[in-house]
């Protein structure tokens, strides 16, 4: 006891304490963190493969080392990949937005301009550069395991507002619209969750757990099954459009009847 006491006036001592320290709060951090859903390693012959492919598609506008590009005003080119992960790569180049097709506001979506091997490869080389979101593993892409009221109670407090609650999208500045999510890949609903593209804040594990964005795909699913009850949806774009499309056909027929209704009496 009296050798301890002796040691604990060492000048060492408190860095002892402060690295103990650290690996103890580390530790706990790893193993208390939410579980990712990785689907698959890669080899270094995808990673090498993939950077082939980025030197010919993507440096153009993200630099040769994925750090980025501005132009001479400042103005950013193409954004930095390094940390984005492969979740964020196979959700761009999967839909077709990237590549883009054209500068603008916003990337649209159209037929993806890679196969799945490539767009696999590319990922790999993506995430090799920097730790991120991994591509999400089948199990939580299964809407069967999902729960679609919960769900839906998920997306209409986080996602109705920009894509509106039957989820057909929605408007939004400056030239930007939030895309229809009904009918989207389960994988790009949730790596769409989970790295936040465009103006989408991203929803990370410790926001939404995995089994959340499962249920989030169990409740578009529901609806894209469900289609709508009522008849026609008109788009599914709220009261605005629906009242829109009364005024115009009501008015038209009273303006029909009255123009038959004048032409009659002369």
């Amino acid at each position: 006891m009296k050798a301890l006491a002796a040691r604990r006036h060492h000048p060492m001592a408190l860095l002892v304490i402060l690295l103990l320290a650290l690996v103890a709060t580390g530790g706990l951090y790893a193993a208390l963190q939410p579980s990712t859903a990785q689907a698959e390693a890669y080899t270094q012959d995808d990673i090498d493969a993939g950077q082939q492919l980025f030197l010919r598609n993507c440096a153009t506008c993200h630099g040769r080392n994925a750090e980025g590009l501005t132009d001479l005003e400042g103005e950013t080119i193409g954004p930095s990949l390094i940390g984005v992960g492969a979740a964020a790569v196979d959700f761009q180049v999967g839909t077709g937005r990237m590549p883009m097709q054209a500068s603008g506001p916003q990337a649209a979506r159209k037929p993806p301009q890679m196969t799945e091997e490539q767009t696999r490869q590319l990922a790999a080389y993506v995430a090799s550069l920097g730790p991120g979101p991994a591509v999400p593993a089948d199990e939580y892409l299964d809407a069967s395991q999902g729960d679609p009221t919960q769900g839906g109670e998920i997306f209409r407090i986080n996602c109705a507002m920009c894509h509106n609650a039957a989820g057909a999208g929605g408007a939004l500045t400056r030239g930007k619209y939030a895309p229809p999510v009904v009918g989207v890949e389960p994988k790009h609903v949730y790596e769409a969750m989970e790295t936040g593209p465009q103006n989408m804040p991203v929803f990370s594990d410790s926001n939404l757990s995995a089994e959340d964005k499962r249920d989030v795909i169990a409740y578009l699913e529901a609806i894209d099954e469900t289609g709508s009850p009522g008849g026609i949806s008109l788009g599914s774009l709220g009261p605005v459009t629906e009242g829109l499309y009364a005024w115009t056909i009501i008015l038209t027929l009273l303006l029909s009847c009255a123009v038959w209704l004048g032409a009659k009496a002369k």
